[in-house]
């Protein structure tokens, strides 16, 4: 159709004006045609009449497509309304203040659980025939085998007549080590200078039954993979404040009942219900936080939540403990902060691009003007018209749209090989930032709170860390540059004899792991194109829950030997770092929006590409993207380029001698290919008109 237009005589005006009454009599069809769709939705009903004629501007306009790309700009979606509402006034600030208690609750939920199954360190068995004896040396010589290193053992007994050697005027004269010895029979004794009352001591998970505690444990991630597939469909269509309160309350009825417990299925499910809560309790209020400042901040927002509110309170919770001595007592007085969760209703707003992707744009346009009345900022009544316009314009697409799952990565090669690096990723820096988390547990049994302490406050410099390397040595280079120095050190720290030293060289692979671990998510989100983002991404941290069942197994393995414990991660960090090489940077690129420019992003990067340095590409002319999809309106995500109206084209002005060139310059094929109106706007053009890029 386009070359027999160009094969005719533009010059006479018969013909140009027998196109124009045909182009006509085409519109007049094409609008009888057109019905108004059904009742889907309040908010959508006037969807249709929102939509401009693209060619009514063109036709009617001397200066050619001039009004109607201005038309097509007039479009506005979330990043373009922050600035005019406010990127970071007040209402961000309180936003921003009210992530406190949630990174309390983060906290509390992720560490209490290890604190609970803390491992006791001094016990023996206990003899009931004994137990009148008031000297405990004396009960330890007469009951218990000594080891090579001349401790006592703590797992086992003699087998001997112990009414005997009660009643015996010498009982000295039992104290035999040559005696057969057999398992702890009637319990166990621990020392009254324990820090920690656990629940590994109460239930006696020791010696043959220490698995429970492992078990546990693994209950807990067991419980956050189903939590974290459960909750993003939950907050999908019940909305973001919605799975942050049930959320919430889980941690908190969950931590209640915890202290209850009276066995180990008991106190497993439980942990179970805790576990569901873990991560959505926090990553709903730190999506809020980030949907409503301006892009320009969210780096620093995103980074300095972590490291002003969170970091802090893994250094507290290890005292809370210690303070109230038990268990049950941290599970109970411990969770009462986690009620203001339960309120969370009366003072945060919901997420106003969920609201637009669910059709109540009413709603979210109220929520975005309270934000605007709050940073004193005046937006014109027109400027929040057009907003709404395009608001019902992509809920519209959105609606209709075609459907992309997860599935769609693994379609296409090299995104397929993406996803499985990533996913590989993901799971070894979880399972390493986990593993050295629990680490500080069993690295100094004597001083655990000060170890932890130690552990936790490597957080706050690892987050600075990555807000200053991160946007200037790229995304490849520092995951790979820190997971190896985290397996690096651990690996030093398995095989240096010195325990201070040790000590120290783990901490510093858990410095390295915080940072790692950070880079992470972000840099998936870069990668995976925008219609499968949201999908692709909860699938990653699903991987990395399901990871992090594997880190109690590897701490248990310090029973056996610490260098042994301390090998497995540093094995794991040296893995990570390699496999990260094989991802792409995405540091100052353009990020992939379709599947098409996932399958392609990277393609042309070469191994040793330093966005710092140089750009280490292979010097292939690329297709400049020339539109600009409105992705911040697009929380869901279901179509690739369905959007007729907000792709913001920018055609060049064609040679009038060339009709060929005019048609290769002016086209933008991923929108060409679509069978849309801007494909029949620009079939219509005419050589002669003026064309020009809009402002």
């Amino acid at each position: 159709m386009v070359s027999e237009m160009l094969k005719r005589d533009f010059g006479t005006q018969a013909t140009r004006n027998e196109r124009d009454s045909t182009d006509k009599a085409q519109e007049k069809r094409t609008s009888k045609s057109v019905k108004p769709p059904a009742n889907k939705a309040q908010q959508t009903s006037n969807v249709s009449s929102n939509i401009p004629n693209f060619r009514s501007p063109y036709e009617n306009s001397p200066s050619g497509l001039d009004e109607s790309f201005s038309d097509i700009d007039t479009n506005i979606d979330f990043d373009d309304l922050l600035p005019e509402i406010g990127e970071f006034g007040c209402f961000q600030k309180i936003l921003f203040s009210l992530m406190i208690p949630f990174c309390y609750i983060s906290a509390y939920v992720y560490l209490s659980q290890i604190f609970m199954t803390l491992p006791a360190e001094h016990y023996y068995c206990f003899v009931h025939e004994l137990k009148l004896i008031k000297s405990e040396e004396e009960r330890k010589q007469l009951s218990i085998p000594k080891l090579k290193d001349g401790s006592y053992s703590r797992c086992e007994m003699y087998d001997t007549n112990y009414t005997a050697v009660y009643h015996a005027t010498n009982r000295s004269q039992y104290i035999n080590s040559s005696l057969p010895r057999i398992p702890c029979r009637d319990g166990y004794v621990f020392s009254q200078n324990e820090q920690f009352f656990t629940a590994n001591i109460e239930f006696g998970w020791v010696c043959k039954n220490d698995f429970y505690a492992t078990y546990a444990q693994m209950i807990f991630f067991l419980g956050s993979v189903v939590g974290c597939l459960g909750y993003g469909h939950f907050a999908d269509h019940c909305g973001r404040l919605a799975a942050l309160v049930s959320s919430s309350s889980l941690a908190f009825f969950g931590s209640l009942f915890t202290g209850m417990t009276k066995s180990f299925w008991s106190f497993a499910f439980t942990r179970l219900v805790v576990g569901a809560s873990f991560d959505t309790c926090f990553t709903m209020i730190y999506i809020l936080m980030l949907e409503y400042v301006g892009p320009k901040y969210r780096t620093f927002v995103a980074n300095m939540s972590l490291a002003m509110f969170y970091s802090p309170f893994t250094m507290v919770i290890p005292w809370i403990a210690i303070y109230l001595h038990s268990w049950r007592s941290l599970a109970l007085y411990g969770s009462i902060p986690l009620a203001f969760g339960l309120f969370s209703y009366c003072c945060l707003p919901e997420s106003a691009r969920w609201l637009v992707s669910r059709g109540k744009i009413d709603d979210a346009i109220n929520i975005l003007k309270k934000v605007a009345a709050r940073n004193k900022r005046v937006v014109s009544k027109n400027y929040w018209k057009r907003f709404r316009e395009s608001c019902e314009l992509f809920y519209k697409e959105e609606f209709e749209g075609r459907n992309f799952t997860v599935c769609s990565i693994f379609k296409r090669r090299r995104l397929a090989r993406y996803m499985v690096f990533m996913c590989l990723i993901w799971m070894i820096m979880s399972l390493l930032y986990d593993g050295h988390v629990r680490a500080a547990s069993v690295l100094d049994k004597e001083n655990v709170a000060v170890v932890f302490t130690i552990a936790c406050a490597t957080e706050l410099p690892g987050d600075l860390l990555v807000i200053v390397t991160l946007d200037r040595f790229g995304r490849r280079w520092c995951a790979f540059t820190f997971t190896m120095l985290s397996g690096l050190f651990s690996l030093l720290g398995a095989n240096l004899t010195n325990a201070t030293s040790t000590l120290v060289a783990a901490l510093a692979g858990r410095f390295f792991a915080n940072v790692c671990y950070n880079i992470g998510l972000q840099w998936a989100a870069e990668v995976l194109p925008t219609v499968v983002r949201a999908q692709g991404i909860s699938l990653i941290h699903t991987l990395g829950f399901a990871a992090m069942l594997l880190s109690p197994p590897v701490i248990y393995l310090s029973n056996l030997s610490l260098a042994l414990m301390l090998n497995t991660l540093g094995a794991l960090g040296i893995l990570g770092g390699f496999i990260c090489l094989f991802l792409p940077e995405t540091l100052n690129e353009d990020l992939p929006q379709t599947l098409s420019d996932g399958n392609n992003f990277g393609k042309n990067q070469r191994m040793w590409h330093q966005p710092c340095c140089g750009q280490g590409k292979k010097r292939i002319v690329h297709v400049k993207h020339t539109w600009h999809e409105g992705s911040s309106l697009r929380t869901q995500s279901r179509g690739e380029f369905r959007s007729k109206k907000l792709h913001r084209l920018a055609l060049v002005k064609p040679q009038k001698s060339n009709a060929n060139a005019f048609i290769q310059t002016s086209r933008v094929p991923s929108v060409i290919s679509q069978n849309t109106e801007v494909l029949e706007r620009v079939q219509n053009l005419r050589p002669e008109d003026s064309v020009s890029k809009p402002k």
